[in-house]
């Protein structure tokens, strides 16, 4: 079973960036797509990103194009998220999840195509 454990989480001014993590431990990262998703209070959870098992193929949603960037490092078994430009509408718990494909087709930002789901880490941009 695929762990994965996001960090990087915490809060910041508008305009400001972070960049979150998500390790896995035990297995492997290099078949997995990783999307990163995020949760706002009252709202459903949206996808953010995905990123397939090469880091070859990526996509993001409208609301974080061109200020969030996804990326891998599978010799480090991890994969990150920087944002950048920060907004208070991008406030939310963010997750990421596995989807084990090595195909780009299926790496969509849709959370029920993903089986291993990390904890959370929280995002907040206010000032």
């Amino acid at each position: 079973q695929l762990q994965l454990v996001e960090s990087g989480g915490g809060l910041v001014q508008p305009g400001g960036s972070l960049r979150l993590s998500c390790a896995a431990s035990e297995i492997t990262l290099d078949r997995y797509a990783i999307g990163w998703f995020r949760q706002a209070p009252g709202k459903e959870r949206e996808g953010v990103s995905c990123i397939d098992s090469s880091g070859e193929y990526t996509n993001y949603a409208d609301s974080v194009k061109g200020r969030f960037t996804i990326s891998r490092d599978n010799t480090e078994n991890t994969v990150y998220l920087q944002m950048n430009s920060l907004k208070p509408e991008d406030t939310a718990i963010y997750y990421c999840a596995g989807m084990r494909t090595t195909l780009q087709s299926l790496c969509a930002r849709i959370p029920r195509l993903f089986g291993s789901w990390g904890q959370g880490t929280q995002v907040t941009v206010s000032s």
